[in-house]
């Protein structure tokens, strides 16, 4: 999803094609056996004129409908998430606002759309509304989309993984066990983080949350279930495909985090973004970058610490210096702590972040 199209001469990937004939051949058999495409959406963003529009056509069996079909899914154990089948290149019709378009499934069943949206919505949430076609039963869902206009001045941007949540994405097989095994409401938040993004709200009522993470599709109606169970302020998920592309075995982690980044920062310049994230893996750096490159558009940048066991069983090499240091050399305030608690106290320092 959101990856650019290569040229038209390029030959796909070799892991890609095996992929497409996979998914063709269970697309095939699960039809056959009555399955019937459905729309998984996802929460988008966008302006009064123009939104991002995210959703996937899966292969759903035929069943009755569910009071909560969502929380059930997000009830399921991690490796449930990834069986799925999806309907590529199927036509979908999307309408948002005064604006009808049938747009078309990629090859991984996604659709991705900026769209106008005809007349100015008001700034808040709201709604698209997206329908299968060419189906006898045409499947219909809602997908959610939060408006920001120009009177927004302040919003967050947060990783996920072991900085709204425990994951312990720095040791490989804890974190494969998290994300495939455990029960997704087994997952813990880190301790004070709810409260501080609590309190990032109170202070500013009409800021946006966004919710940016390297992992996958799959697993959003999981994380929606954790940030809910927790209380964090609602927002977009920005997450990733986990497959094959077509010009490689996977996707990049941090080239998907910096170009969602941009992509924020270029479709709402009049926000200053706090960037909050962790030191596990690409964060500060990534951060930096952006900083780099738009030091106008980022008002602080706050960083969760692992601890130094964490550090090493991520692959740094804890050099006993203090993080503090970088503070007199970056164009914006940064902050680091242990955990939300130290992260508000130190964030409380920093003018118009706590106090509005």
């Amino acid at each position: 999803m959101a990856t650019p199209t290569p040229h038209p001469s390029q030959r796909p990937h070799l892991a890609a094609v095996v992929e497409d004939h996979f998914y063709a051949a269970a697309g095939w058999l699960l039809r056959r056996a009555g399955w019937h495409p459905r729309l998984e959406t996802y929460r988008g963003y966008g302006t009064p004129d123009q939104v991002r529009v995210l959703a996937r056509v899966l292969l759903s069996r035929p069943r009755p409908a569910a009071p909560d079909l969502e929380a059930i899914r997000a009830g399921r154990r991690g490796f449930r998430h990834f069986l799925t089948v999806p309907v590529p290149h199927r036509r979908v019709r999307l309408r948002v606002g005064s604006h009808t378009s049938v747009v078309t499934s990629d090859r991984a069943g996604y659709i991705d759309v900026e769209l106008p949206t005809g007349v100015p919505l008001p700034a808040g949430w709201q709604s698209a509304v997206l329908t299968v076609l060419d189906e006898p039963d045409p499947w219909e869902a809602e997908a959610s989309i939060r408006v920001l206009d120009e009177h927004t001045r302040f919003g967050v941007i947060s990783d996920m993984d072991d900085t709204t949540m425990v994951t312990a994405v720095p040791r490989p097989l804890l974190a494969a066990w998290n994300t495939f095994v455990r029960h997704s409401s087994g997952r813990r938040a880190v301790p004070g983080m709810p409260e501080l993004y609590r309190t990032l709200q109170r202070a500013h009522p009409e800021d946006g949350f966004f919710y940016l993470s390297t992992g996958a599709w799959n697993t959003a109606n999981t994380l929606r279930a954790f940030l809910s169970r927790h209380d964090y302020p609602r927002g977009p998920l920005l997450l990733t495909d986990w497959g094959p592309t077509l010009t490689g075995w996977f996707r990049s982690g941090p080239a998907h985090k910096e170009a969602s980044l941009e992509h924020l920062m270029s479709w709402f310049p009049h926000v200053r973004w706090l960037l909050i994230g962790d030191d596990g893996q690409h964060d500060p750096q990534i951060y930096a970058k952006a900083v780099d490159r738009r030091p106008d558009r980022v008002h602080a940048v706050a960083i969760r610490q692992l601890t130094g066991g964490q550090q090493v069983l991520a692959g740094n090499i804890p050099d006993g210096g203090t993080p503090d240091a970088d503070l007199e050399v970056r164009p914006v305030p940064t902050v680091y702590g242990r955990d939300g608690a130290e992260l508000t106290r130190r964030l409380a320092t920093v003018p118009g972040v706590l106090d509005g």
